[in-house]
């Protein structure tokens, strides 16, 4: 059921078969660029620590993120003071993915990265708990939803004010592995609310908004990975028209179409109808785990890809270089391999039965991570691209009984709703 929210103008409720509204998409096209930034912020130095650095970012982004959705999974995104909302948080967003490049390290010359990071990080947070308050405000509430909201997000606060304020009395080489230790952990205590979602009596609006919003935010991401794969490698000005470039561009294009197919085949539109299914107190801990959790790891193994891929024009670009280095190895087949283990997950999730080909194609991939350093840069992406490709292959061909069950119920629920709109419009228009 919709929060019962008192008369406002300024505040209108999402009703249970709310959609995703244009202005939410508006909004997303921000996450683009910023998701785009932390591949290019890793391609420019390939190391474990700016790996790690661009995971917790992605997560910063990701968190910032599924707050607003879930806000707007409460009252609309278009309608009253919300959009100011939206707006107020992208445009904090926006000044995370232009500092992203000097979120941990300060540069001559500049604003202290660090301070402004965490000053727009804050600002961010701020606004949405400012706006989850202005909905409770307007409804019935609980002392549990209250200490949910702020508990945790204060503890991140005073643990990003410390990663700004404590380097300055540390050694300068201990510097960046301090912010981020202080950043990891500002990330806990934000992800642990989740786990007392629950007992909070928090609750799913809309299934149809909050699937719809997060499948989508993963079709953007792979839109994003097309891009990075356009821009090309991130140490040089162009990218080369050679007969190498050109066929790591089509294996690439095939492989971001095979990752497409494998989640919004069969796999995204069974999460929804399981969500829609599910209409008692266990619908919240199946969206946080299968959409809050597990969709982070497919938005982590989508950039992972696009950034090996970017590692992998890179190489070719490179004159004499004949292999692909560890770096690029291994974030492209880490990406595909954590991609395909969120799926399983998923899977596990809703059915508690992995799918035989899941794991098989994984176990593939972990083979082939190994030979993929010794061979030419293009078998080895053309080695993993035909994994997937013969993955998604598989997946069409079997359990065919209950993928039938799954595009007939899709189609007989799209067949509905346009039959209802039609009618209205015939009434009313």
């Amino acid at each position: 059921m919709p929060p019962r929210l008192r008369r406002s103008r300024w505040l209108l409720p999402v009703a249970p078969g709310s959609r995703v509204t244009r202005l939410e998409l508006f909004y997303d096209l921000i996450f683009v660029f910023a998701f785009l930034n932390v591949t290019g912020l890793a391609a420019r130095h390939p190391t474990p620590r700016s790996l790690y650095a661009g995971a917790v970012v992605l997560a910063l982004l990701w968190w910032c993120w599924t707050g607003f959705v879930a806000l707007s999974n409460t009252v609309r995104a278009d309608h009253g003071v919300i959009p100011l909302v939206g707006m107020a948080i992208m445009t904090g967003v926006f000044v995370l993915a232009i500092t992203i490049p000097q979120a941990f390290v300060d540069q001559p010359d500049d604003l202290p990265g660090p301070l402004v990071f965490a000053v727009a990080y804050l600002f961010v947070r701020a606004v949405t708990v400012a706006g989850f308050l202005l909905v409770l405000t307007s409804a019935g509430h609980t002392r549990g939803q209250f200490a949910v909201l702020t508990v945790p997000a204060l503890v991140a606060a005073v643990l990003v004010v410390l990663s700004v304020v404590l380097p300055r009395w540390i050694p300068a080489e201990a510097v960046t592995g301090t912010r981020l230790a202080l950043w990891s952990a500002a990330l806990l205590a934000e992800y642990s609310v989740g786990l007392v979602l629950p007992y909070a009596r928090w609750s799913v609006a809309s299934a149809a908004h909050w699937a719809e919003r997060h499948g989508l935010i993963v079709l953007i991401a792979l839109g994003e990975a097309v891009i990075s794969l356009g821009i090309g490698p991130g140490r040089f000005d162009r990218l080369a028209l050679t007969i190498p470039v050109i066929a790591a561009c089509a294996l690439g294009i095939v492989l971001i179409a095979a990752l497409w197919w494998l989640h919004f085949d069969t796999l995204s539109p069974s999460v929804e109808q399981t969500l829609h299914r599910v209409r008692d107190l266990s619908r919240v801990p199946l969206a946080r785990d299968v959409f809050t959790y597990l969709h982070l790891v497919l938005i982590f193994g989508v950039v992972s890809t696009a950034l090996g891929l970017k590692l992998v024009l890179e190489t070719l670009a490179m004159p004499g270089a004949d292999r692909l280095p560890w770096s690029a190895v291994g974030t492209l087949y880490a990406g595909v391999l954590l991609y395909v283990l969120a799926g399983v997950a998923i899977g596990l999730r809703l059915s508690r039965r992995p799918r035989p080909s899941d794991l098989t194609a994984a176990a593939v991939v972990v083979a082939l991570i190994g030979p993929a350093t010794f061979v030419d840069p293009l078998v080895a992406l053309a080695a993993l691209t035909t994994v997937c490709c013969a993955l998604a292959v598989v997946q069409r061909f079997t359990g065919k009984v209950a993928r039938q069950r799954v595009k007939a119920m899709v189609r007989a629920e799209e067949q509905v709703a346009e039959e209802a709109v039609s009618r209205w419009r015939r009434e009313r228009l």
